[in-house]
């Protein structure tokens, strides 16, 4: 074994262990910071494959900005813990056929997989730097990439109309 296949061993248990926590805790700021760990994981995955630009940007945009506004609404709204959820009886069947048909797939992937050239121990250097990926973005990836930031703008807009409306609503 190398030590490159050990580290991703290693940071595979902490990625599924930490998606797990967050699935299963039931104090939202204890599940908020699973997933920033859960982040942090994946942003060493990309280091590992030779992509530190994305691993900074996945550190920074994902565990940085967007779970401190997780942790601001969910402090603001004081919904730290989960409320009582009601079981449907359908639910827990369902989940373990799914859960099953994953299993299923996995493996069938797993043992039918050639494995002539579908992994390069040598990743492309340009492919996560900064040039590489504003390239695809504006050529390649334009459409959904302007679709996008106008899905971001109304939902901001979207945010601010409720949050108003609320204020209007409780000062009157």
């Amino acid at each position: 074994m190398t030590t490159d296949l050990i580290l991703f061993l290693i940071l595979a248990a902490v990625a599924i262990a930490t998606a797990v926590g967050m699935l299963l805790s039931r104090n939202a700021v204890y599940s908020a910071l699973f997933l920033v760990l859960n982040f942090t994981t994946v942003a060493v995955f990309y280091l590992l494959l030779g992509a530190p630009f994305i691993a900074i940007t996945q550190v920074t945009v994902y565990a940085g900005a967007i779970m401190v506004l997780f942790l601001f609404v969910i402090m603001l709204l004081g919904s730290e813990k989960l409320p009582e959820r009601t079981v449907l009886p359908w639910q827990k069947p369902t989940a373990v056929f799914l859960a099953f048909v994953l299993m299923v797939e996995g493996a069938y992937l797993i043992f039918t997989q050639t494995a002539s050239g579908i992994i390069t121990n040598n990743p492309v250097e340009s492919t996560g730097s900064p040039q590489a990926i504003g390239e695809l973005l504006f050529s390649e990836y334009l459409l959904p990439f302007e679709v996008t930031s106008i899905l971001l703008l109304v939902a901001m807009v979207g945010a601010i109309v409720l949050t108003g409306d609320r204020k209007k609503g409780g000062q009157s």
